[in-house]
């Protein structure tokens, strides 16, 4: 059989490949039905979709057409292909950043104009400005964040970031103490008829030693004075005396001149000053700081002549010294209350109470009794038992077991109330002097007492102030060592200190002698106040003192046992007094003892260089007029030579004779012959002083 090719028209499809004639074996004829279909090929993922061309029948013989494949050229992408995009390579030395657009300055809008003035109490929260600039909290936020400060409506605010916010809306920031802020909201809602009399505080100002305790256990017959270590007050006392069936407050303040601090902080809380004169002793400095103390504080002030049973007293004098300083008798046509008074033979004490209350008729003292106790701390001290206790005066409203409270830094619930004698009571209205149990601190004496309903309020506030007394803490021990510090501390080399620890039995003695020790010194010497607290001397002290070889000074307490056997085994010395006089003078004497000595020169006497000889052992020797005091050869006396009062050579005598016999001490007027040892260069006209050297112990 033979085959014909015939040419086809020419169609729009793309080329077909050439194809070969390869032979094959002859294969036998398909069967039919649907086994006789060719199989379609399936298109490869990507590709377009091309026409099937028309297969070329196999030639007889068994010759079958083989498609060739196309010459492919190199890097011919497959049917489909889309190459991707390649940045070109970067040039060496890394890639260039653009430089920063100038951006214009940032400037602020000046403040409005202050037009309302708000007050805000410590611990306020972004809220609580948000409401007192009567805003919405989001617009107060929003200003935060324009100042880059992130907060949130709870956020507790210091007064400086309060103020100026506030005054970027126009409103300027008076800032107030927790316990005002609760004083005023709870005075707003104080009706007129809730308002009582109440008992006047008296405090019993005076010179130490003119009978203001005496005076007082007179009043309330009572022995305060003579168990008071040294006859001295040391403490404030709070006692609440009944008298026509009127009771007064009575506060007693030590008189001693350390005890400044116990004086104005009784001036700050009372209604009236009894300032108790010794009418054989008259006006005294600390008198005169009392009358000072009464004046800065506003409150009238009435004198109290005591001792006028003494043969020496000159009530007299006392009140002309009185009118020096602006207080004049009534009976001499002042203002001035004056009573003469025996304290020892309780003589004129009615006349003093009738005064008193007849001043305090006057002032119209007045109470709210339903409000929350609020008052001030007195002392507060550490009890074996019972805990911190703080004698608090209330001054307005009422106390009762089971009350929150805040004193200072300080939070507590009230466990129990005690008198004045030692009694428990059930409440402490106003004008209470009251003992106080229950604190978890001890508050410092002269702080505000507030009972509050809002616990977890004080606790907040008792942390800010916790924070702030541990900045100011400290602040107060300075800062890194820097250059100008490291100038100023070699500049003070000489300067020694007296590292020192305070223990006393009440915080406000302790406050006391740690200022009075504080004062002592000079630029030679200091004292360095480690710590000071109340309480007894335990382990921690020792150790605190170990570890700064410190002293530690106990006033009116003692060291446990432990403490003690400790203080024995590390060699800490521990000092324990019960009078504040021996405190400062056993201070000042160890002061003294860290001081280096004074060297003095102490002159003998002179003698003056007539004839020069020559002597074998010694190569010269002078023969002196003795001209002052002796020449002697003692071991502890020392020779100068003097030529034209230069200084030329200071020894020792190795030879001193009068004619030929060896002596020890040669008087004034005579002659003698002299030599020093290892030195010969003598002259006629010299001058020999002899003197001896002492050492003068340093007095602070």
């Amino acid at each position: 059989m033979r085959l014909r090719v015939e040419k086809m028209a020419p169609s729009l499809k793309p080329p077909q490949p050439k194809t070969t004639v390869v032979p094959t074996r002859p294969t036998p004829a398909a069967p039919t039905g649907t086994a006789a279909m060719p199989r379609p090929s399936r298109p490869r993922p990507g590709s377009r979709p091309i026409a099937a061309a028309p297969r070329p029948s196999a030639p007889a013989g068994g010759v079958r057409a083989v498609p060739a494949r196309p010459a492919m050229r190199p890097n011919t992408p497959a049917v489909g292909y889309r190459p991707q995009f390649r940045p070109p390579p970067r040039p060496p030395g890394g890639r260039k950043r653009r430089p920063p657009r100038p951006s214009a300055p940032y400037t602020p809008a000046p403040p409005p104009p202050i037009t309302r003035t708000i007050s805000l109490a410590e611990g306020m929260t972004v809220k609580n400005l948000a409401d007192k600039l009567e805003l919405r909290a989001k617009d107060v936020l929003k200003k935060m964040i324009e100042r880059r400060m992130m907060m949130n409506i709870n956020t507790t605010l210091d007064t400086e970031t309060a103020t100026m916010v506030a005054r970027e809306f126009g409103a300027d920031v008076e800032m107030r103490s927790y316990e005002e802020e609760v004083v005023e909201v709870e005075s707003t809602a104080t009706q007129e008829g809730d308002l009582v009399p109440r008992a006047p505080v008296v405090t019993v100002m005076g010179h130490v030693d003119h009978g203001k305790t005496t005076l007082l256990d007179a009043i309330r017959k009572s022995r305060v004075a003579e168990r008071e270590a040294g006859g001295i007050t040391q403490h404030i006392g709070a006692y609440s005396v009944e008298t026509k069936n009127k009771r007064i407050v009575f506060l007693d303040t030590p008189g001693h001149e350390a005890f400044t601090l116990m004086r104005a902080r009784g001036a700050q809380v009372t209604d009236i000053v009894i300032l108790v004169v010794a009418a054989d002793d008259g006006v005294m400095p600390q008198t005169k700081e009392a009358i000072e103390h009464a004046k800065a504080g506003g409150v009238p002030l009435i004198v109290a002549i005591n001792k006028i049973d003494k043969a020496n007293a000159n009530t007299e004098r006392v009140k002309t010294e009185l009118s020096d300083l602006g207080l004049t008798a009534e009976d001499w046509g002042g203002t001035t209350v004056t009573v003469e008074v025996s304290a020892k033979k309780k003589e004129n004490l009615d006349l003093l109470l009738e005064m008193v209350l007849l001043v305090t008729e006057l002032a119209e003292l007045k109470a709210n009794p339903k409000r929350s106790a609020s008052g001030t701390v007195l002392e507060s001290k550490i009890d074996r038992g019972r805990g911190p206790v703080a004698t608090v005066l209330i001054k307005d409203g009422t106390l009762r077991p089971g009350d929150n409270f805040i004193a200072g830094s300080i939070v507590g619930k009230v466990r129990a109330l005690i008198d004045d004698r030692g009694n428990k009571q059930k409440e402490a209205g106003p004008s209470s002097p009251i003992e106080v149990l229950g604190l978890t601190g001890l508050p410092q004496p002269g702080d505000t007492f507030q009972a509050v309903d809002d616990a977890a309020k004080a606790r907040q506030i008792s942390v800010i102030r916790k924070n702030q007394e541990k900045a100011k803490t400290l602040g107060a021990r300075g800062g890194r060592l820097t250059l100008e510090s490291l100038q100023q501390q070699l500049a003070e080399g000489g300067t020694k200190e007296l590292p020192i620890i305070v223990k006393a039995d009440v915080q406000g003695s302790a406050e006391v002698l740690a200022d009075a020790l504080s004062k002592l010194g000079d630029d030679r010497v200091k004292v360095r106040l480690l710590s000071s607290g109340a309480g007894a001397i335990n382990e921690g002290d020792v150790v605190f003192a170990a570890a700064s070889n410190a002293v530690i000074v106990g006033f009116n307490v003692r060291p446990d046992r432990n403490a003690l056997a400790m203080a024995e085994r590390e060699a800490i010395d521990i000092r324990l007094h019960r009078v504040i006089y021996d405190v400062t003078e056993e201070i000042k004497k160890a002061m003294a003892g860290l001081l280096d000595p004074t060297i003095k020169e102490v002159q003998v006497g002179t003698a003056e260089v007539r004839e020069i000889f020559k002597v074998p052992k010694f190569g010269a020797a002078a023969g002196c007029l003795v001209m002052a005091g002796k020449i002697n050869r003692a071991s502890d006396t020392q020779a100068r030579l003097l030529r034209d009062n230069v200084v030329v050579h200071e020894g020792r005598l190795g030879s001193l004779r009068r004619f030929k016999d060896d002596v020890n001490e040669v008087k004034n007027g005579l002659e003698c012959g002299l030599a020093f040892e290892r030195y010969a260069d003598l002259k006629v006209g010299d001058v020999v002083e002899i003197f001896t050297v002492e050492k003068v112990a340093a007095v602070v």
